[in-house]
């Protein structure tokens, strides 16, 4: 099938939030995340940061530099997307507030985009990913190195598989499937400054402002 330049962009605001009109918390056909380290084992002691490696929000806190490519393969055409992404901690600094804005290149859009997500860290070691409106989405834990979860929610699945690739670098694969959609997601993050937010900071803060 030749290449589509009609597809809405609003089809990836799972991953790029294009277009963050959600469904009301607990509505029908979504189920619980589910979730499981990859590589086996539960990625670390509950309770404690894991076997020297650093608890899941510590690692996540700061600025990073994003680049996604996005290959539909029911609708035969690639995308992309780049800009920044922001783990900032609030109040409690144990929960980030996840920020990502962008340019999202796909068929015949062009323009930016942008997405919320609240990450509240465990006492495991592990974070609970949520959507900006507190939904659940998936439980994250990258002390071990690599995690993978699913979120099915109605006829679609969500595939997503993490890796830490050095104290800098991070990659974000979602692979989608359903009636109506089959893409995969894949994206690289890279730290800014090369080193998280001091733990504490309020996300209110002078860099905050930055």
């Amino acid at each position: 099938m030749p290449p589509r330049d009609d597809i809405p962009a609003a089809r990836y605001r799972a991953a790029v939030g294009i277009d963050e009109t959600r469904r009301p918390a607990g509505g029908p056909g979504c189920s619980p995340p589910a979730a499981a380290a990859a590589g086996g084992g539960d990625g670390g002691d509950a309770g404690g940061g894991g076997k020297g490696t650093a608890r899941t929000i510590e690692f996540l806190r700061g600025d990073w530099d994003i680049e996604r490519l996005i290959r539909d393969r029911r609708a035969g055409q690639d995308g992309a997307f780049r800009g920044t992404a922001r783990f900032r901690p609030t109040a409690d600094s144990q929960v980030l507030e996840y920020t990502e804005d962008g340019e999202l290149r796909f068929g015949s859009h062009h323009g930016p985009a942008r997405r919320r997500l609240i990450y509240r860290g465990r006492a495991d070691g592990a974070a609970d990913v949520r959507f900006a409106d507190g939904r659940e989405f998936y439980r994250l834990d990258l002390r071990a190195g690599a995690w993978q979860a699913d979120h099915p929610c109605r006829a679609d699945s969500y595939h997503v598989v993490i890796t830490r690739l050095s104290p800098d670098s991070f990659s974000e694969t979602w692979q989608v499937a359903g009636p109506g959609k089959d893409y995969e997601l894949a994206t690289t993050y890279r730290r800014i400054s090369g080193r998280p937010i001091p733990e504490g900071l309020d996300a209110t803060g002078p860099e905050a402002a930055a």
